[in-house]
């Protein structure tokens, strides 16, 4: 098992005291495998998503790598952000290659690494440009490389094409699934569309309203490459909505009573 999580909870202090954000007992990925979480605003699959990568620590729980219990942050789990936090000085190439370069690769090694990711993602011809001389789409392609040039074993991603119009999204979708068909990796994918979940998942957990806890899990086995309008992934797609419509109700019921 590559990843493990056992009674992992979140607990945030407030102005009307201690809220539970998360509670968890138990969550298990294999290795290679893409995984994706859905569930209502405020659920706490962000927090999941950080606690899993390390940039967060649980209340309680424990997170295990490999069999090996994590503690913090490791270059073998990846996170790629909303925000992409990509650098506007440097060009398309010299984003790719930062990691690299910080880890001491030497030039002419982690340009080679660099280009077969900008290839990967099909920016070959933008790798000198400017990141403000790119689209959005373009722009998440560059995170997505440089996240792969660092080779890490797990992916995280929390919901990355979410500010993309429609079109472009959809082409990314198309895109992630052939870079994971590629390159193996364990990718973790946060998404608020149930549709998107079923397109990209092996397996999609749905989360409970806060405190966010696991209600179920669907095992998706379409064939790919996957469509967002294949009629079977859209029956997919609604017996998830329907076991997360109740969840969402929850949390819309509460924000009307907190109004």
């Amino acid at each position: 098992m590559k990843l493990r999580l056992q009674y992992v909870s979140k607990m945030f202090s407030s102005k009307i005291g201690t809220i539970k954000a998360l509670d968890v007992d138990k969550f298990e990925v294999k290795r290679g495998e893409f995984v994706c979480l859905v569930g209502p605003s405020g659920c706490g699959k962000s927090t999941f998503l950080n606690i899993i990568a390390g940039l967060e620590k649980p209340t309680t729980g424990k997170v295990f790598v490999d069999g090996l219990e994590s503690d913090g942050p490791c270059p073998d789990r990846l996170m790629i952000f909303q925000d992409l936090a990509l650098f506007p000085w440097l060009n398309v190439v010299h984003n790719v290659e930062f990691g690299l370069r910080i880890k001491g690769i030497k030039p002419s090694e982690r340009r080679d690494i660099a280009m077969r990711y900008i290839k990967m993602v099909h920016l070959s011809k933008f790798y000198k440009s400017s990141i403000h001389e790119l689209s959005g789409g373009m722009k998440r392609r560059v995170a997505i490389a440089r996240a792969l040039a660092m080779n890490p074993e797990v992916l995280l991603m929390d919901e990355p094409f979410i500010s993309l119009d429609a079109q472009t999204r959809e082409i990314l979708y198309e895109e992630l699934q052939q870079i994971w068909a590629e390159t193996h990796k364990t990718i973790i994918f946060v998404t608020h569309n149930v549709r998107v979940a079923a397109c990209l998942g092996q397996r999609v957990f749905v989360f409970t309203a806060s405190p966010g806890t696991i209600k179920s899990q669907f095992h998706i086995e379409l064939p790919r490459p996957r469509s967002l309008t294949d009629p079977v992934l859209i029956r997919t797609a609604k017996s998830i909505s329907e076991e997360l419509k109740s969840e969402v109700q929850k949390f819309v019921k509460e924000e009307m009573n907190n109004a």
